[in-house]
């Protein structure tokens, strides 16, 4: 009977961790923060994903293009973008959680090439391949004195570099040589400027459409502050080299 007790008792002691709720998240790649390494899977990654689970939350990640992850995000199919710059115009259809890590976008151009940035009136006149989709300054995306050709991603636009069909393109300096280093595209080969066009702010996202969206980052903003303090969010930013 003592013996059934303590067996009946395990399994009750048991029922919550067997059924913690289950959320989605999904991204591009986007290397030191998201990557499709399983055993080093991101930054963002593992922040939100640590940060969630002390709320009693599994995160299932997949990684999609960027484009379609945020308009997955945008209708409530998904509930989480790990990762995401802050603009006005997604705040109609995104909550955006408080920031954890910060972005230094420069522009990166051929090895030989002089220009040096200083101010959108610098660039006038060229051709500054962008990502499709990704939340660039809106000053930036305002200016009509020089050309912003799309690409599906970072590599493609390194491509294009390559065979000049554009002058520059611009991304985080640590995420573009994670992204070269991973597809085998010779570093040296490119340069970034000594100024950066600007910093921007990581958030963790849900769509308002998403019934749920502000639980979720009600439940994150609790989390992250949980994994700040127990020292987890630093071992992850040194597991990564940034800290």
């Amino acid at each position: 009977m003592k013996f059934s007790l303590g067996l009946i008792l395990s399994w009750l002691l048991a029922i919550p961790m067997s059924f913690a709720a289950t959320i989605t998240a999904s991204q591009d790649p986007w290397p030191p923060f998201i990557t499709s390494d399983p055993n080093m899977p991101g930054i963002s990654v593992e922040v939100v994903t640590a940060a969630m689970k002390t709320q009693g939350y599994d995160v299932q990640f997949k990684i999609m293009p960027w484009a379609r992850a945020l308009d997955e995000v945008k209708n409530g199919r998904v509930d989480l973008l790990p990762a995401t710059w802050y603009t006005k115009e997604r705040t109609a259809y995104l909550r955006y959680s408080s920031p954890y890590i910060e972005n230094e976008l420069s522009f990166i151009k051929l090895a030989d090439n002089p220009f040096e940035y200083d101010g959108l009136a610098s660039l006038k006149g060229l051709n500054v391949g962008i990502v499709r989709g990704y939340g660039y300054d809106g000053e930036f995306m305002a200016d009509t004195g020089f050309n912003r050709p799309e690409s599906g991603d970072l590599a493609t636009n390194l491509k294009k570099l390559l065979s000049k069909r554009i002058d520059l393109t611009v991304k985080d300096k640590i995420v573009s040589l994670s992204i070269m280093k991973e597809q085998g595209i010779d570093s040296s080969q490119f340069a970034f400027t000594q100024k950066s066009m600007s910093r921007n702010p990581v958030h963790v996202t849900s769509g308002i459409a998403n019934p749920n969206s502000q639980k979720y980052i009600d439940a994150y903003e609790k989390g992250i502050a949980e994994i700040k303090q127990n020292g987890t969010f630093d071992a992850i930013l040194k597991k990564y080299g940034i800290k």
